[in-house]
């Protein structure tokens, strides 16, 4: 098990990933705000499969946190990631602070239009202004063949996709399922946020996301039917929950689906609940023919 190389600079990071790139080496990159999960390790693993050289990024980036969130307080563990890296075999940590990730009077930002504000960019205005700009840099800085994000953030997947077709960046984009506990609650860093109770408690989201597909997949035509059952399941199983929004769209563009019969390709059921402590995100994505 050789030691992974730990790059801070990102001229330092582009010069490696240049020569591995020379040398006919296929990088797939992972890019995480660290405090590493089973959900992480998964994409690192598939990275591994299929890649060379395996580049993971550990950068919290201030720009997608709005100013009352949880920039300060971000779990960071940059030990435990070093060794869950390490025991994956991973070939290099890019590891920048924001000097290095955002030079004084950085002006030029990334926004895609329509799609950054609906669900996720409508409760945190900004926010993936502040995704598509970082993710951008650190292409552009770990030069990858391929990239590799988890489902569980499906309105990121489909900003990142549509940056890199509209920008005519060339890389893959790879979206790997999404890990959950046993109880299905999906792996997220913040889950670490809840207590035993809360943890217990989320199983509802996914159980409502179940049901919310299966109610597609049976016939049911109004959206609006699909939101109320699983509303009604969160509310019974999580005390105070406050839901920011249940959406049935579609897997491109996010556009609302009126009439579920009439349509034909992938059905994106996504939702955001806020606990007492905690804010969480899930969805289901599935093929409706």
């Amino acid at each position: 098990m050789s030691e992974i190389k730990i790059i801070k600079e990102a001229k330092a990071m582009q010069e490696i990933s240049e020569f591995l790139r020379l040398s006919g080496k296929k990088i797939g990159f992972v890019p995480t705000m660290g405090y590493l999960h089973s959900g992480h390790i998964s994409l690192i693993k598939k990275a591994k499969e299929e890649c060379d050289i395996v580049i993971v990024s550990i950068y919290v980036n201030p720009t997608q946190f709005l100013k009352d969130e949880d920039f300060e307080t971000y779990p960071r563990d940059f030990d435990a990631d070093y060794l869950s890296c390490k025991n994956e075999n991973v070939d290099y940590i890019f590891n920048p602070d924001n000097i290095e990730m955002y030079k004084r009077n950085h002006m030029t930002n990334i926004m895609i239009s329509n799609i950054s504000n609906k669900l996720e960019g409508e409760i945190r205005p900004g926010h993936f202004i502040g995704v598509a700009t970082v993710v951008l840099k650190l292409f552009n800085i770990t030069k990858p063949h391929v990239s590799y994000f988890g489902q569980k953030d499906a309105q990121q997947c489909i900003v990142i996709k549509r940056l890199v077709e509209d920008l005519n960046v060339d890389i893959k984009i790879e979206t790997c399922e999404t890990i959950r506990e046993d109880n299905g609650l999906a792996k997220s860093s913040r889950n670490v946020y809840l207590s035993e109770n809360e943890k217990n408690n989320a199983a509802a989201l996914f159980k409502s996301l179940s049901i919310g597909k299966s109610l597609v997949l049976q016939g049911i035509n109004d959206p609006d039917s699909v939101i109320l059952e699983m509303s009604k399941i969160i509310k019974e199983e999580i005390p105070n929950a406050e839901i920011q929004y249940i959406s049935v769209t579609d897997n491109e563009l996010l556009n609302n689906i009126d009439e579920l019969n009439n349509y034909k390709g992938e059905v994106l059921i996504s939702l955001a609940v806020k606990t007492e402590k905690t804010r969480l995100i899930d969805n289901v994505l599935f093929s409706k023919n």
